[in-house]
């Protein structure tokens, strides 16, 4: 026990490094690695992978890489040091991954995948790294196409759209897949459409609110914003508010708690509804069958599908983070 308090000084993370369940010792235990613990979805997703991973018999390490590729790279090699099982990481960098991922099966140690792509992260969601025991989450590229479709149909046929992208930080496979898919449907629906602002953030409220600011300055006649979460929707609204901008916003990766007034006062007209614990959860159940040896087929792919959900139907999401 020593030792892991050691690690969590190291990552410099108050709560980087903590064990659930009863034994210390590496014998039995899995590790989940999230990019960064100040991202509350990522919270609820290691929540519920440490919850399920108890209930079959694992003590679970939690590290938190604070942003940063290197710290994740540190927290990786530090695991598996450890002797732990199996590593279920949400990625900071795809392409960088995959070493990640040789490396530890080079170490027999298995490697799940949790709500981020390993590898090229333009490939296909279907396409999984041969490496992982398993990929876990949702279909980033379907995701953006589905909520463009949907963001079509509030509009007149026929009207020329402006459309800013409030993205998420970069790297990340999700932030190409959702833009992409996004452009997709957008191509799919037959709209003519401008992309007027294109933006990263580091997926808070605060940095929505300041992108969407910055863009209504340049373009006041924005007609629609799509946020990569709903974070960033959330502080969209407000900036859409303060100056009494028609604009539309539609979000990928909903089912916040903040954000459901938004959505049921139409300032953010549509969010697609993410079940955060459940993907932590089917991440710990795919990563210890491949650890105990059950008869699956690695590597496995478990793809969600996530209701779209409005100021009618609100209810229908429980918020999980």
């Amino acid at each position: 026990m020593n030792r892991l308090r050691k690690i969590s000084r190291t990552l410099g993370v108050t709560t980087s490094l903590v064990i659930a369940g009863t034994a210390a010792q590496a014998d039995g235990t899995v590790a989940v690695i999230v990019t960064n613990f100040q991202n509350v979805a990522e919270v609820s997703m290691a929540e519920g992978f440490s919850t399920k991973a108890k209930e079959l018999g694992y003590d679970v390490v939690e590290m938190d890489s604070k942003g940063s590729v290197e710290r994740q790279a540190n927290a990786i090699d530090d695991a598996i040091a450890q002797g732990v099982k199996g590593i279920a990481a949400i990625v900071l960098d795809s392409a960088v991954a995959a070493s990640w991922v040789d490396n530890a099966n080079d170490m027999d140690v298995k490697f799940s995948a949790m709500a981020v792509q390993v590898g090229d992260p333009s490939n296909p969601w279907s396409e999984v790294y041969p490496g992982l025991a398993s990929l876990v989450g949702r279909d980033d590229y379907a995701t953006g196409a589905r909520i463009a479709k949907y963001a079509t149909s509030l509009f007149d046929e026929g009207k020329p759209l402006k459309i800013g992208l409030v993205e998420g930080m970069p790297g990340y496979s999700t932030v190409i897949n959702l833009t992409n898919g996004f452009k997709a449907g957008l191509e799919e629906a037959g709209v003519e459409y401008e992309i007027v602002m294109s933006q990263p953030t580091d997926w808070t409220q605060v940095k929505g609110q300041e992108v969407c600011q910055n863009a209504l300055t340049a373009t006041p006649d924005i007609d629609l914003f799509y946020a990569h979460a709903q974070t960033m929707a959330v502080g969209c609204a407000d900036a859409v508010d303060d100056v009494g901008s028609q604009a539309k916003i539609v979000t990928a990766a909903g089912g916040l708690a903040l954000g459901h007034p938004y959505v049921q006062r139409g300032q953010i007209a549509a969010a697609v509804c993410e079940p955060w614990h459940e993907i932590g959860a089917r991440t710990a159940e795919t990563l210890i069958a491949s650890i105990d040896g059950t008869d699956v087929e690695t590597p496995q792919l478990v793809t969600l599908e996530l209701p779209i959900y409005t100021a009618e139907n609100v209810d229908s999401c429980k918020p999980e983070w």
